[in-house]
C-alpha cells in the first residue's frame, strides 16, 4: 500500500471527495522521506534567484527510495503536492527531484530538464539499477 489511510479518511473518500489538505496530510504522514526531500527542494528553490532547485542525493535505503518513487509516480500524489505548494515537480531516475515555479514552465531550463536529452545526460552506470 502506498499510503497509510486512516479509517476516517477512507470512510470520507468512500462517501465522496476529500480536500487537497486532507490528502496532502495523508501523504506527509505516509511518506515522510519523500515529504522531506520535496519540501527541502521547494525551500531551496524559494531562496534561489531563478526559482530552481533539485535534489541529487540518492535515498539512504530502499524504503526511502520507494517513498520517493510512490510520491512522484502517482499522478494524484504529485498533483496534490504541486497544487499544495504552487510549484511544478519534475523527476529523473530514482531520486533527482527538481522544482520549478509555474512561471518557469515555458523556460529553457524546464524544457531541458524534462526532455529526452536531459534524461539521457542524467544517466550513469551507478544509476542503472536505482
Amino acid at each position: 500500500m502506498s499510503l497509510d489511510v486512516s479509517p476516517t479518511l477512507l470512510e470520507k473518500a468512500e462517501r465522496g471527495e476529500v480536500t487537497d489538505a486532507e490528502f496532502v496530510a495523508c501523504v506527509r504522514e505516509s511518506l515522510p522521506y519523500a515529504w522531506e526531500v520535496i519540501t527541502g527542494v521547494i525551500a531551496e528553490a524559494e531562496g534561489a534567484a531563478d526559482g530552481f532547485a533539485d535534489n541529487e542525493t540518492p535515498p539512504p535505503d530502499e524504503t526511502a527510495r520507494g517513498q520517493l518513487l510512490r510520491a512522484l509516480a502517482s499522478d494524484a500524489i504529485r498533483g496534490g503536492l504541486e497544487r499544495h505548494f504552487g510549484v511544478k515537480l519534475a523527476f529523473q531516475n530514482c531520486h533527482r527531484v527538481a522544482v520549478f515555479r509555474s512561471s518557469a514552465l515555458d523556460g529553457d531550463r524546464y524544457r531541458a530538464f524534462v526532455s529526452p536529452r536531459g534524461q539521457l545526460l542524467n544517466q550513469s552506470p551507478e544509476l542503472r539499477d536505482c
